[in-house]
């Protein structure tokens, strides 16, 4: 790609065998390329940030899931429109342009559609797909909104929009494909679902 990169992967004691895969892959591309950062238990989506955070030393960062339901196809893009706009974050988008979700069964489509719908209505966010978590975000900016967010699970990833918004950093989109994972479960339940409609009204309530 030309582009100096490191791959920091956050594994919190899964059982999937993720952190022997990425063992390998450390032999393989070296430690340098390769940074492998466990932890030992669960400890939530926004600790893990943190925890990549304090490791990455380069001045812009890529978040994606590891299962491959976000394509390593699309970081080149993302690169690309920061370039292109010199945005603070760019967004991967599911519902702009050609992007799309396959391997979603209708319920969980008109979960994720419904969701985003109600935060257009009630926060006008200036973003399309607020529930993603595929994103660049230049690492200054990241630190900033890591200090104001405090929601945790499903609204983490919506707060992080909403405050850029109000801080007044820039946002660009690139349209994604996801695919959703192939093996293990979605953690979405009804517990989700709840945290998320309140976290939403609080948000609604104090931006």
């Amino acid at each position: 790609s030309g582009n100096n990169y490191e791959i920091i992967i956050i594994d919190d004691g899964s059982p999937d065998g993720t952190q022997e895969v990425a063992e390998q892959l450390e032999k393989i591309y070296g430690s340098d390329k390769i940074l492998l950062r466990p932890r030992a238990r669960k400890l939530g989506l926004g600790t893990a940030y943190i925890h990549g955070m304090k490791h990455a030393t380069g001045n812009f960062i890529v978040i994606m899931d590891a299962d491959l339901s976000h394509h390593p196809k699309f970081i080149p893009e993302f690169i690309r429109k920061q370039k292109e706009g010199n945005f603070d974050i760019v967004s991967g988008t599911r519902y702009k342009g050609n992007g799309g979700v396959y391997g979603w069964d209708l319920k969980r489509k008109l979960i994720s559609r419904g969701a985003n719908f109600l935060t257009q209505v009630l926060l006008r966010p200036g973003a399309s797909d607020l529930t993603g978590s595929f994103r660049l975000y230049r690492k200054e900016v990241l630190q900033k909104l890591m200090e104001k967010c405090v929601s945790k699970g499903y609204v983490f990833q919506m707060e992080m929009i909403v405050r850029a918004r109000q801080l007044g950093f820039t946002i660009g989109e690139v349209p994604i494909s996801f695919v959703d994972r192939v093996y293990g479960e979605s953690k979405l339940g009804g517990n989700e679902i709840v945290s998320f409609l309140k976290g939403l009204l609080t948000l609604f309530a104090t931006t």
